[in-house]
């Protein structure tokens, strides 16, 4: 008798305009190894490249878990570069460059790179059962794969400095009142919730959607000039596109706008 051919560690699947990238160790909780790093890596590269993909879903094949971070054993040999990609750093994401919306459906623990994890995503859809923390002081550790860059831009400052001196975790609700999580919805439905807002992005112009979604990462880095100087040099690549001369027109005619991407 044959063995059975081993999983993906990351799965992929096409839904439409949206890409539903699963993440596939459930026996290592979804842990972050060189394999993980690789497929993320790629599967980002190959989204971004891809103009039938407007937006992903990044989730979990873990009924508790979405991610436990990085591979302890990887991290016990002290092979941390086995779990980064030269582009895209940790897990093949934490600093990767990236135009089009992504969106984490976590329904357990996010915890230490499974939080940075979710984090890097520009939107978090999650259960009740979801936790988020970044513990690695807990271990004599930093965050280091943009924990600490995002957690503050996700959170208040001062809930966002006890998370990271603590390394206690927040729970699903409190994050949700507190602006870190978009949406908190039933387990079962979590990644069907997930895709439905991934489709409502994807059914806006791409291009609309892209610029849009980087001014306003950047924003909060830019000072005045340096924001109208980005918002004037975005609008005019928009105005010159053949989407903002379709948009207006389906709106005339009165029906559901084509959209090019160009």
């Amino acid at each position: 008798m044959t063995e059975a051919a081993p999983q993906p560690v990351v799965l992929y699947e096409q839904r439409g305009n949206v890409a539903l990238l699963t993440l596939n160790r459930p026996a290592a909780r979804n842990a972050v190894n060189g394999p993980v790093a690789t497929a993320l890596g790629g599967y980002l590269k190959q989204t971004e490249a891809d103009d039938d993909i407007r937006a992903v879903v990044l989730a979990s094949s873990h009924e508790t878990v979405f991610c436990a971070g990085a591979d302890l054993a990887e991290m016990f040999k002290q092979n941390t570069t086995a779990l980064s990609t030269a582009e895209g750093g940790f897990a093949g994401l934490a600093h990767a460059p990236r135009a089009k919306p992504w969106i984490a459906a976590v329904g357990g623990a996010a915890f230490a790179g499974g939080c940075e994890l979710a984090l890097v995503c520009d939107m978090i859809v999650a259960t009740p059962q979801a936790r988020f923390g970044l513990p690695e002081v807990k271990r004599g550790l930093l965050a280091g794969a943009g924990g600490p860059l995002r957690i503050q831009r996700a959170l208040p400052r001062n809930i966002a400095l006890e998370l990271i001196a603590t390394g206690d975790p927040i729970g699903a609700q409190r994050a949700y009142d507190l602006g870190m999580v978009n949406r908190l919805v039933p387990h079962e439905r979590l990644i069907e919730e997930a895709l439905a807002l991934a489709e409502t992005i994807a059914a806006n112009a791409p291009l609309a959607v892209r610029e849009s979604l980087q001014i306003t990462r950047d924003a909060a880095w830019m000072d005045d000039d340096q924001f109208w100087k980005a918002n004037y040099e975005a609008s005019d690549r928009l105005l010159a596109s053949e989407d903002a001369r379709e948009g207006p027109l389906a709106f005339l005619e009165k029906r559901a706008p084509r959209w090019k991407g160009r």
